[in-house]
């Protein structure tokens, strides 16, 4: 095991929380004192996106199938709503003096540690370079200007995390969290996207290095202890043109990389793309911001560094990703959906509901779909999203059709994961309360057929393991009153126990990260964008999701019967009927700007 595995798994096992004892946090926190929720610099062009709010057609229950919803236009207008339905506001809350803004991507503590950038390539709408999105202005402010436009034209969005702005509240446990988000931020653009008629692809073999010089996050223009990290950037599709961007005729030195590790360990699957059209444009994009012009300045976020934490430095060196050599993008290997042949199904103690079957073979085709009864528009869907904070312990049972069309939704055969490039690693521990048809205990969700034997074995012998559901990989291990148990593991937090269900993320995770130390992140976000598809479906189906970033880890591996790291919990989440705070006042999200002569 080399040492940055096992600064690693050091950072997890020290970052748990346990009955005895939490991970270290700040001893007291000043409210007024909290870091600024925007980011911004000065000394940049500001360029002011067309006004937020607009309303589009599809459904979203045509999010299911995002290939039927005619693409937007690739301009300025269309751009600005990605940005917003992705990281833009959607609300702002008021209690007496207080305010505070929503969005849409969610975030522990509502502290926000993710920041957006565009990055924009031979588009006549805007400048070649790289912005920044300021959502609370709903604007952008160009970066870096690049001295040449590159052949064809672009959009990538990337993403970083200020790990300070987590760490203020929650100490050195802020580091999983920021991955949370990041996977939520990741499943926030992709409805954005598919919204819109566009798709994203996650361009897995940059290396955290590259990202930081294409985003400019590698220069000497931030605070000290206010950095920012980088994580991840995809590309946009917008199904105008799907083919790669034309650059292979520049003349970039590829030739001259070293060989790239896997970026699985799993040894199926990988390609080699070291010369590959995406490595020529990464290059390519490099060399045009290494000699494009950079402007501005971060300002600071304003809040006092009382505390350090020098451990989250530690793990999140040890844990950057090199270049790799990664899965071609699955979603461009999807075959056309071959003809459907629809019947109905009856599911146990739920009204005939009509499904899909097909035959073809595929990203998304080899699972029974189950239709969402919603009938609201995507951008209504995404912009209402909210975390609850209380549940009504006396809601009435969640319908099963619901509760399976969730589970459903989650597994990796869907739209919502066809951008993720790899195996499923996460799979679901389900404590059930109050779904119709269904006694209350413990359920497994294994998102793989191949991890089905690996769970059993790694949990109680006296789990029933019994399969109740043809619809959904659905099992029923425990039966049982477990609304204490849950509330319990989860921080001794009601809504764990007063929702419909809550469950626990466990992650195929010791094998994995020491495979390769930078895969602990990537846990992190298959979960967050699992938490993300949740969020969506509960308020589809009329309810209210959260995350639960505070749990008792091995107290959750007790319950379950597992005794080492082959499996670990990394994620919680609760789904129920919210009680709303009627002490709060909604206000617009962007009514704000409206005020601004």
């Amino acid at each position: 095991m080399n040492k940055q595995t096992e600064t690693v798994l050091a950072y997890h096992n020290r970052t748990k929380h346990s009955l005895e004892r939490y991970a270290k946090g700040p001893e007291s926190i000043d409210w007024e004192d909290q870091p600024d929720q925007f980011r911004r610099f000065s000394g940049c062009e500001l360029i002011t996106l067309p006004n937020p709010g607009a309303e589009l057609e599809p459904l979203f229950s045509d999010l299911d199938n995002p290939e039927t919803i005619p693409a937007k236009p690739l301009n300025l207008t269309n751009m600005g709503l990605l940005l917003e339905l992705a990281f833009g506001l959607s609300a702002w809350k008021q209690f007496g003096p207080s305010r505070w803004a929503l969005r849409c991507n969610p975030s522990s503590g509502n502290l926000h540690p993710t920041e957006a950038y565009l990055v924009s390539t031979g588009n006549d709408f805007i400048k070649s370079g790289v912005y920044h999105y300021v959502s609370h202005d709903h604007s952008l402010e160009q970066r870096c200007r690049f001295s040449d436009n590159l052949p064809g034209s672009g959009i990538l969005i990337g993403l970083s995390s200020i790990h300070w702005r987590e760490a203020w509240k929650y100490g050195e446990r802020a580091f999983r969290y920021c991955q949370h988000d990041l996977g939520h931020a990741l499943g926030a653009l992709r409805y954005a996207a598919a919204t819109l008629g566009w798709s994203v692809e996650l361009q897995a073999e940059w290396s955290d290095d590259d990202i930081a010089k294409l985003l400019g996050l590698d220069r000497d223009d931030f605070k000290k202890l206010e950095h920012e990290s980088p994580d991840m950037i995809c590309r946009i599709n917008t199904h105008a043109d799907d083919k790669p961007l034309d650059i292979l005729n520049k003349d970039v030195p590829c030739d001259s990389n070293p060989p790239l590790p896997s970026g699985e360990g799993w040894g199926e699957g990988i390609q080699k793309s070291a010369n590959s059209t995406h490595s020529k444009y990464s290059e390519a994009l490099l060399e045009a911001a290494q000699s494009g012009s950079w402007f501005g300045k971060a300002d600071s976020l304003r809040a006092y560094h009382m505390y350090k934490w020098p451990v989250i430095d530690e793990v999140s060196t040890a844990a950057s990703k090199p270049r790799t050599e990664e899965p071609l993008w699955q979603a461009a290997r999807r075959p056309p959906r071959m003809a459907e042949v629809s019947q109905p199904v009856r599911l146990p103690g739920m009204q005939e509901v009509e499904q899909r079957r097909s035959s073809c073979r595929g990203n998304r085709c080899d699972q029974q779909h189950i239709e969402s009864s919603c009938t609201k528009t995507a951008t209504q869907i995404i912009r209402q999203r909210r975390s609850a904070q209380q549940f009504d312990g006396k809601m009435e049972p969640l319908a099963q059709a619901d509760f399976y069309r969730m589970l459903a939704a989650v597994l990796p055969t869907t739209a919502a994961f066809e951008f993720w490039r790899w195996p499923p690693k996460i799979h679901l521990f389900i404590f059930v309360h109050r779904v119709e048809g269904l006694a209350p205990g413990i359920y497994a969700l294994p998102r793989h057929h191949d991890a089905i034997e690996p769970l059993q074995a790694a949990t109680l012998v006296d789990f029933d393991w019994q399969q109740v559901s043809e619809e959904v990989p659905l099992y029923r291990l425990y039966s049982g009153d477990c609304r204490q148990i849950a509330k319990t593991l989860s921080c001794h937090q009601p809504i764990a126990s007063d929702s419909a269900f809550s469950l626990g993320m466990m992650a195929e995770f010791g094998e994995t990260v020491r495979a390769a130390p930078w895969l602990y992140r990537r846990l992190f976000w298959e979960c967050g964008l699992i938490g993300q598809v949740l969020y969506l479906e509960a308020e589809a189906a009329g309810i209210r999701g959260t995350g639960i970033g505070c749990y008792f880890d091995d107290s959750v591996h007790e319950i379950l019967g597992i005794k080492d790291d082959k499996f670990q919990s990394l994620y919680h989440f609760t789904v129920g009927r919210s009680l709303e705070d009627k002490r709060l006042e909604t206000l617009p999200a962007y009514g704000h700007l409206s005020d601004i002569v």
